[in-house]
């Protein structure tokens, strides 16, 4: 059985030389830090936890545990990740997506759509800056 194309995906990226990669890493920072901020806005408040456990993690770190959405896992090369909960709060997923007894009160995925679009733009910007330069 195959790996879902894991093994040419990889060997794509190590085709990329370092510079690039390395080059792309501050538009994706930065589009993640404006991402998480428009969830943070859009968090239900009751105490803050909530809106406070909502975490940015950089390529190579561990996001942390009981995480939304997929618990803690290290974050790969050339990724961003951001989650919502923590040891303290592990209800992310109800807030978003509600109960049979609580409505949903959505503000992880809207925040994301909302960034999106100038998110994906700010990095193929990035990659096509990074990969002229290498080129030089």
């Amino acid at each position: 059985m195959g790996d879902g194309g894991l093994s040419k995906f990889q060997k794509r990226m190590n085709a990329i030389p370092k510079e690039v990669r390395e080059a792309v890493k501050p538009a994706l920072m930065k589009s993640a830090e404006e991402t998480a901020a428009a969830m943070r806005t859009l968090a239900p408040v009751d105490s803050g936890d909530l809106r406070d456990s909502i975490a940015v993690t950089g390529p190579g770190q561990a996001t942390p545990p009981y995480s939304q959405p997929g618990g803690s896992y290290t974050v790969p090369e050339n990724a961003v990740s951001i989650t919502a909960g923590n040891t303290d709060v592990r209800y992310a997923h109800l807030a978003e997506y509600g109960t049979k007894d609580t409505a949903a009160q959505a503000y992880f995925w809207p925040g994301f759509r909302l960034h999106r679009k100038r998110s994906l733009n700010r990095i193929k910007r990035a990659i096509s800056k990074a990969v002229r330069e290498a080129g030089k």
